[in-house]
């Protein structure tokens, strides 16, 4: 059965960090060793087969010039049986180039070697129009894509929420400490452990993020009550020592049978990134509907861009309390 993989989620978010950091030896440990090895590069002629392509890869992407940014626009991965794969895009900025900004596309394929996780295929592709490529549009699928989010679009619901969205800090590094199959174990540890907390403060689990989660809330003082729960039993877990980062915002938002979406969905997922390591933000308007009281305590005010919005925001500090968690 096909399902989505938190393990290879993290071993392709290793292989990006690795080239972005220059990990030669990563980057080669990471890949099969055997004959059926193949890399397709972006390049001209950049197809490759067998063992040249393993020894060869720590010297081929470290002959890429430095990145000014590198930033994660999409990911995903799935595995049956003994074979996996992941896709992910990213927006990156060479330092050689720094006015162009560039979308990066990178599939794996994965099969279990005695036991292990190996990529036995890479391509890397930097997408054109296809005006450019072919000199037609190939609206066919673009077309049925925009029919199926005209009937989602009759499916779905406007509501009241706070937001929450969850993430572990450095999970790279410390999935190449564990090794890929513990780490995935205790992911899914965690994830179980936040889906109780979440439930028992009135909230709903949606969905996990690779090793983050989001969540949503029928009014703000849940959303914080979670929130503050997570972290304590976070902090006091007694498997690998973790720290989270968690960000909450509240207003109206777009709702389907499973999901949500809008602009609360985007800022409070911009929100947590600003979250330091083991700490709560929260915005402006989830903190006057929370309100000042014992029970809710917020400092450390600050203004701040957050990226697709405009204009500064205010985001504040939710200070712990003594609610109990277990993870």
């Amino acid at each position: 059965m096909t399902r989505a993989s938190p393990e290879l989620f993290a071993v392709s978010r290793r292989w990006i960090a690795a080239i972005q950091y220059r990990r030669k030896n990563e980057l080669r440990e990471l890949m099969s060793d055997r004959a059926h090895l193949r890399f397709v590069g972006s390049g001209d002629g950049e197809l490759w087969a067998g063992s040249a392509v393993r020894e060869g890869i720590g010297d081929f992407f470290g002959a890429i010039p430095p990145l000014l940014k590198h930033e994660e626009t999409f990911a995903e991965a799935y595995e049956n049986g003994e074979t996996g794969w992941s896709c992910l895009t990213h927006e990156i900025v060479f330092s050689n180039q720094p006015d162009r900004t560039f979308c990066v596309r990178t599939t794996l394929i994965f099969a279990l070697e005695d036991g292990v996780w190996k990529i036995v295929h890479r391509h890397g592709s930097v997408p054109i129009p296809n005006m450019e490529f072919t000199g037609t549009e190939q609206n066919a699928i673009a077309d049925l894509v925009a029919a199926a989010k005209e009937d989602f679009s009759l499916n779905q619901r406007e509501g009241f929420a706070s937001i929450m969205f969850t993430d572990i800090v450095n999970s790279s590094r410390i999935a190449s400490v564990l090794g890929d199959r513990l780490w995935s174990s205790e992911v899914a540890r965690h994830f179980a452990a936040v889906r109780k907390l979440i439930e028992e403060a009135g909230g709903q689990f949606v969905k996990s993020l690779g090793d983050g989660t989001m969540s949503s809330f029928s009014e703000p003082a849940k959303a914080l009550r979670a929130a503050r729960g997570i972290l304590q039993a976070t902090e006091q877990s007694d498997g690998p020592a973790i720290a989270l980062r968690i960000g909450i915002h509240t207003g109206n938002v777009v709702q389907t049978s499973d999901d949500f979406f809008g602009t609360v969905v985007n800022k409070a997922a911009r929100i947590a990134a600003l979250a330091a390591p083991g700490e709560i933000r929260v915005s402006d308007a989830t903190r006057k509907m929370a309100g000042d009281t014992w029970d809710y305590l917020f400092s450390d005010t600050v203004s701040v861009l957050l990226e697709g919005f405009e204009g500064e925001h205010l985001i504040h500090r939710l200070e712990q309390g003594s609610e109990p968690g277990t993870l």
